[in-house]
């Protein structure tokens, strides 16, 4: 069955790699608490989170939300509210391994289904002046962790393990298995 998707997300990359795999969708906007709750494990938030969007959107048979984290240790790095906040997260990573943890929900007329994606990724050292100058090329201002490992921000990059694209905020292959579980066929009606 080939039915339409609505993305509860604004994000391009999510928007790009939809587009990419042939899916039928549209941009829905919802507001949800992006906010961690006391206690609770960055994977926990994600998939909370995720469900949340799937669920705030008040029409659509087939509703996708998803949530993107950079955990650090312990720390969990969102989106940079500055150039100095951007700066002290890629010097925290620089050189260091972290991860990336994405949450996919998919909303069905019946129920919803959730999944985690989780990637390692190895950065190589980065100096003040280099995060400056990423900084200044505006790609790191609205990505976790002040990174986009499909622009410039990949040149940082030395090695992952995992999705790539849970990196850049969706996993294909965690995705499009909760399509399919949900019975749309993601290669129906290809030519």
């Amino acid at each position: 069955m080939s039915a339409l998707v609505h993305l509860a997300s604004t994000s391009p990359r999510r928007r790009e790699i939809l587009q990419t795999l042939g899916i039928e969708f549209d941009v829905i906007r919802v507001e949800t608490d992006e906010r961690s709750l006391d206690g609770e494990a960055p994977g926990e938030m994600v998939l909370r989170l995720a469900i949340a969007k799937a669920e705030a959107a008040s029409y659509g048979e087939f509703v996708l939300g998803a949530d993107t984290v950079v955990v650090l240790g312990e720390r969990v790095l969102g989106k940079p509210h500055d150039a100095d906040d951007a700066i002290e997260m890629l010097l925290a990573l620089s050189g260091r391994s972290h991860k990336v943890m994405t949450g996919v929900a998919l909303k069905t007329p019946h129920e919803t289904h959730s999944v985690l994606a989780t990637t390692d990724v190895q950065f190589r050292e980065i100096g003040r002046d280099e995060a400056h100058r990423y900084w200044q090329s505006g790609e790191p201002c609205d990505k976790a962790g002040a990174y986009g490992i499909q622009g410039i921000g990949g040149m940082f990059v030395k090695a992952i393990h995992g999705s790539y694209s849970g990196v850049m905020g969706l996993p294909v292959f965690e995705t499009v298995v909760l399509l399919e579980s949900a019975g749309i066929n993601v290669l129906a009606d290809r030519k």
